[in-house]
């Protein structure tokens, strides 16, 4: 692709972006002496900046998000047609796009039976809350309000979901936080709490423990990402999930599925949760849902908790007394019904299993040559690579010196990503989640450059 741009032309673009742009996840001061990278255009998994630089995307929009790929005409003139024809209507009543979608949505969720829309995953996790607060309070008389949550696993930004961050840096100054928000271990294996030979077994034991400690009766939920995204790509252990249906039954626990990166074929399966036989109670997501192009999130629940937001029609407090304005736009299904054509019909979930394995399979061919990789782990194209100062004692690379590797394939032209600003001195896992389209040239230079910069950096 030409794109005719050169400094001269966007300057002024930059110039304001450094003045009056307050960016995510940015530490400012930089900016100051060296100008804020701005981007202008993207197609496939290709995008180029202000000065005509092309990179290729290894992480989806930066946050799991454009699962499509960049450039869908198809999806921006579903969302053009529908805007003219009807923008936005609260969620309070209903508009075509949005009963659409609910009903292709379930189609891919068996056992799941209704869809409350919202604008961002931590606003979907924030709606479950309160559903498992109300239904406390109605069903079980103020008990089981508290809700579970893991560590290293990320809900969202809010400060109710950062009540149940399992990230420490991310929560960190933002408290003090609401109380009935009980953490429970991880499930890394490669950096084991207990020696098991049933890991995942005895990692699911751990809630158990938990709901044993504050008490079945006031337990009312755990929220569980089906792979953990920002706290280091961990695949759970074989037994871990099953386990873990077994105890949320026993003791009443509604289980909350955080799907927000996982779900819409990340994985390889619409949701990552399909590759474990569970059947959740409520099911969140967000990103890949529509590609980016348009805001929308989901919170689906099955039919019984549906069911408990209509036991009393005649109490003016009986049902789910929450709105979210922007859940009302129709772009966000329109756009995601879009989304989801594009999927099926060009087989980008066998395309993401497919590729998925090449990537693991080049990430463990750079683990038998460069000793800083301690360990590999993902599914389908949601891959990692843990570094390591040194495999035998598993010591993490210095933050530093991962985000120098990150830096090196910037360098190259390749975005990847990495843990950080999450788990205080574990920052050190390399993150790969390039769209659903990618090829296995795409794949093969994602990883080249991943070679070349650990070489440089670690030597």
């Amino acid at each position: 692709m030409s794109l005719d741009l050169n400094q001269n032309d966007l300057s002024h673009v930059v110039a304001a972006d450094r003045a009056h742009v307050w960016h995510h996840l940015s530490q400012h001061k930089p900016y100051e002496t060296a100008d804020p990278r701005v981007f202008v255009e993207g197609k496939g998994m290709r995008l180029w900046d202000t000065t005509g630089r092309e990179y290729l995307d290894g992480v989806s929009g930066g946050v799991w998000t454009v699962n499509v790929g960049y450039g869908r005409t198809s999806i921006a003139d579903a969302i053009r047609d529908q805007l003219v024809k009807l923008n936005y209507y609260a969620g309070a009543a209903g508009n075509v796009p949005a009963a659409l979608f609910a009903e292709k949505l379930i189609q891919k969720m068996p056992g799941m039976a209704r869809v409350y829309y919202s604008n961002s995953g931590s606003e979907a996790n924030e709606k479950a809350y309160k559903m498992v607060r109300q239904i406390a309070a109605r069903q079980h008389g103020g008990r089981k309000w508290k809700i579970l949550y893991r560590d290293r696993d990320y809900h969202g930004t809010t400060i109710g979901t950062l009540a149940t961050s399992g990230q420490d840096q991310r929560a960190a100054q933002y408290g003090p936080y609401p109380d009935g928000f009980v953490r429970v271990p991880h499930c890394l294996e490669y950096r084991a709490q207990w020696d098991v030979s049933n890991y995942g077994e005895r990692a699911a034991d751990a809630i158990e423990e938990a709901i044993l400690r504050e008490g079945p009766d006031t337990v009312g939920a755990i929220v569980l990402e089906p792979i953990t995204a920002g706290g280091g790509v961990i695949v759970p252990p074989e037994g871990y999930w099953p386990r873990v249906q077994e105890i949320c039954r026993k003791y009443g626990v509604l289980l909350i599925i955080d799907e927000v990166v996982c779900g819409l074929g990340r994985t390889g399966t619409w949701f990552g949760y399909q590759h474990y036989g569970v059947q959740p109670d409520i099911v969140t997501m967000a990103k890949g849902v529509a590609s980016g192009y348009a805001a929308i999130s989901c919170t689906v629940t099955t039919e019984a908790v549906f069911e408990m937001f209509k036991d009393d029609a005649s109490d003016p407090l009986g049902y789910f007394r929450d709105i979210s304005t922007f859940g009302g736009c129709t772009a966000g299904p329109v756009a995601a019904l879009e989304n989801m054509r594009i999927i099926e019909d060009e087989g980008l979930l066998e395309n993401t299993a497919a590729m998925g394995d090449r990537v693991l399979e080049n990430l463990r061919a750079l683990q038998e040559k460069h000793p800083a990789i301690g360990d590999v782990r993902g599914k389908g194209l949601f891959c990692g690579a843990e570094l390591v100062a040194d495999r035998a004692t598993k010591e993490p690379l210095d933050e530093k010196r991962v985000q120098a590797v990150v830096a090196e394939c910037l360098a190259q032209g390749v975005i990847i990503g990495a843990t950080n600003r999450s788990l205080p001195g574990l920052n050190n896992t390399l993150c790969l989640s390039p769209a659903l389209i990618a090829t296995q040239d795409d794949i093969d230079r994602i990883t080249d450059a991943i070679d070349k910069a650990l070489a440089k950096v670690t030597g």
